[in-house]
């Protein structure tokens, strides 16, 4: 077929100027698949009116950065109970007693499952840390010139740390370097997993410059998936003829593959698995999938399970203050795309469900509304000290998925349309690609696109029982 395309990518075609009858046309229709009945595909709205951003690379990468002034928390390592001995404020820890601290973030801030080394620790600082022994605070200055190494404990013979997890690394402030700046009255051990954090620090006059530190910004990459629905050739004698009901059954089929394509598109953004690898068929050519929000949060994200028997206000609340902690990066808003039978949970009143669990107990524990969404949906806000979640009914939470509902933090998703050199692979129809001898017609919808998740800590999945 003769194509050519439109030299204002990504821009809507205007209506009355143009109709799919126009021969061997390409008609750009990004900017209004989402409108097609926008309460069946919430999420592929949602993404299409205000995360939307193109990208010039079928396989895009981009940036997560985690501000690393709100993670400086660290533990005493496993297996290295400190016990700085008798001290006092002013005096500097024995010699001997070092001690051996780990975090659970890495040094681009992801949570960690494993011990890591606290790379934020630096001559000067002051840090506090929690004895369980004597149940009290204890405060220390790091001395300006303390040594702070990183160790980790792979080497083979390292008997200083033989009861250390061998495969993973930790820090070590060595002794004389720790001195007591609280009102320290005795010494307590400080058992392996008692927490601690940097407070501060603290400077002579005229000192020099202290060592700095930084962390670095993690990189990520998505995939654009094409997408294609196509219509089976209608002859020129089908398109000719009047059908009862719709007397056109071209155009009746026309509008159900929109939706259908569409639907699509809403499908793989939600549940689909991002990979990319080769066709297995003779031409080997590239095959790529976007990532779901749904799978890619239950892998990468936060993951709490909540209860239809039991579930009110405060087990929302006990997940809301872990899943909004500000080092975590988190707006104050979320969507949060639920199964229909979660939202029928949430707004029924009788007993065992979440409003009269929620709202039986205190008149004052809960702020539930109901209101009409921006695009089309109705939205029941839960309201939270540390939070609004706003619940939109999705369909396609059904059979494996019909108790879950997805928190999605949309400053951190994008839709990515393939955009570049003047062309555009969002959304378009090509018309009458059949071959040029064939009496009939054939038509086909084509996206390719991907779905951007940075920060997947900032997204949950809430799993219902």
């Amino acid at each position: 077929m003769g194509t050519f395309y439109n030299p204002n990518a990504g821009s809507t075609a205007t209506s009355g100027l143009v109709n799919l009858n126009d021969t061997r046309r390409i008609f750009n229709f990004g900017d209004r698949v989402a409108e097609l009945a926008p309460q069946q595909s919430p999420f592929f709205v949602y993404l299409s009116k205000i995360a939307k951003k193109a990208t010039d690379d079928p396989v895009f990468k981009f940036l997560e950065q985690r501000h690393q002034w709100q993670r400086r928390n660290f533990f005493v390592s496993t297996g290295e109970d400190w016990d700085p001995g008798t001290v006092s404020a002013g005096n500097a820890v024995a010699a001997g007693t070092d001690l051996h601290i780990s975090c659970n973030v890495t040094k681009d801030g992801k949570i960690s499952t494993s011990e890591e080394e606290c790379f934020f620790i630096v001559p000067g600082q002051v840090i506090a840390i929690y004895s369980d022994g004597d149940s009290k605070v204890y405060r220390f200055k790091i001395d300006e010139a303390a040594t702070v190494t990183t160790v980790d404990n792979t080497a083979a013979g390292n008997g200083k740390y033989i009861n250390h997890d061998a495969t993973n690394g930790h820090t070590e402030i060595t002794g004389e370097s720790l001195i007591a700046v609280a009102d320290v009255a005795g010494g307590a051990d400080m058992n392996a997993g008692q927490k601690g954090q940097v407070i501060g620090s603290a400077w002579g006059e005229g000192s020099t410059a202290p060592t700095g530190w930084e962390d670095i910004i993690a990189d990520s990459e998505g995939y654009c998936q094409i997408f294609k629905t196509a219509m089976n050739l209608f002859s020129g004698t089908a398109m000719a003829t009047q059908y009862r009901g719709i007397a056109d059954e071209y155009q009746r089929v026309w509008q159900t593959k929109l939706m259908e394509h569409k639907m699509d598109l809403e499908q793989a953004m939600l549940l689909g698995v991002g990979a990319a690898g080769t066709e297995t068929s003779t031409t080997s050519a590239p095959v790529r999938y976007t990532h779901g929000i749904l799978p890619y949060t239950e892998t990468n994200g936060k993951v709490y399970s909540m209860s239809y028997a039991t579930s009110g206000y405060d087990a929302f609340l006990d997940a809301m203050e872990d899943y909004f902690a500000p080092e975590g990066g988190n707006s104050g808003n979320k969507l949060v795309l639920a199964s229909r039978k979660v939202i029928t949970y949430l707004n029924k009143l009788g007993s065992g469900s979440f409003l009269n669990n929620s709202v039986g107990a205190s008149q004052y524990s809960l702020d539930v509304d109901t209101v009409p969404g921006a695009f089309g949906h109705q939205v029941t806000v839960v309201n939270t000290i540390f939070g609004n979640l706003h619940f939109v009914q999705e369909p396609l939470l059904r059979g494996p998925w019909e108790d879950y509902a997805v928190c999605v933090d949309l400053k951190n998703v994008a839709y990515r349309p393939l955009v570049g050199n003047g062309v555009s692979r969002d959304t378009f129809i090509e018309t009458n690609i059949q071959a040029n001898d064939e009496d009939g017609r054939r038509d086909q919808i084509i996206t390719e696109a991907g779905l951007e998740i940075s920060l997947p800590e900032t997204h949950a999945v809430l799993k219902f029982s």
